[in-house]
């Protein structure tokens, strides 16, 4: 089946955004990635601020397919546990610079930032209600240190060796799999660890 034009604007909008930033979309920008004419992109989105917002929904979306895909299952079929495994291993494997900046962007606007939080609050893990939920807490431990390969990789001018990039999100899943205070203690350091002399 052929995309639509609406798909292949939209598609054409995240290149542009992967290249020269959020700030690179306009419609003339986006006309030319996509080859639909300016009348043509019109059509479906009437103003820059149309397609910006369906560019939010449709990254959105997308992000919400890739957990799924990773997760085996829709979300309502998860366990908590499941969705930060999921959320792990997406952030860490197939997390766009694209999505960044517009999660970045949304930020500042309620209606930008909606379809990203409906998101965010349907698979990433919350922070814990109390230091003695251990799982809760791993669970968190394990989302920041996922969002913090997803910066990573979005910003740095050297981004780590795909084979790199898997191991840490297995890392990161295997300790989301295992017992829950397992997985924290593992990441603390000993107390009898002494530190380097110099």
């Amino acid at each position: 089946m052929r995309p639509s034009n609406r798909s292949k604007i939209l598609d054409a909008a995240v290149r542009v955004i992967h290249r020269d930033g959020v700030t690179g979309i306009t419609f003339d920008s986006v006309a030319a990635e996509s080859g639909v004419t300016r009348g043509g992109m019109m059509y479906h989105f009437p103003s820059r601020e149309a397609l910006v917002q369906a560019l939010h929904q449709h990254l959105a979306e997308q992000w919400e397919t890739s957990l799924e895909l990773s997760a085996g299952k829709p979300r309502q079929d998860t366990s908590p546990q499941e969705r930060a495994v999921a959320y792990a291993r997406t952030s860490a494997q197939s997390a766009t610079r694209a999505e960044l900046l517009f999660l970045l962007d949304a930020s500042n606007s309620p209606e930008l930032a909606a379809p990203w939080d409906r998101v965010l609050d349907r698979w990433a893990p919350p922070a814990p209600e109390s230091v003695d939920d251990q799982a809760a807490l791993s669970r968190f431990i394990a989302r920041l240190a996922a969002d913090g390969l997803w910066i990573y990789e979005s910003l740095s001018s050297q981004p780590l060796p795909a084979d790199i990039r898997q191991k840490v999100a297995e890392h990161l899943a295997q300790a989301l799999q295992g017992d829950p205070a397992d997985a924290l203690v593992a990441s603390l350091p000993s107390p009898t660890t002494q530190a380097p002399t110099v």
